[in-house]
């Protein structure tokens, strides 16, 4: 699904389009952001693509939701 990252005064927010969702990133798997997981304050869980480090936000991504199983 596609996904908004960006930066905001509180933090770094994920906007879902296609949702009209929008949620604090409350956890991330990698420091650098990309190539990990990311946990909303909604609970969802999301999969990054890897991209370099410093990439500037706001971005646009092709994110992937894991299940609560995973």
């Amino acid at each position: 699904m596609k996904v908004m990252i960006r930066r905001t005064d509180a933090g770094l927010s994920a906007y879902v389009p296609k949702k009209d969702l929008e949620e604090p990133i409350i956890k991330l798997e990698k420091e650098e952001l990309w190539g990990g997981t990311i946990t909303l304050r909604n609970g969802w869980r999301l999969v990054l693509p890897d991209l370099p480090r410093d990439t500037r936000l706001p971005i646009t991504v092709e994110a992937r939701k894991v299940s609560e199983e995973d």
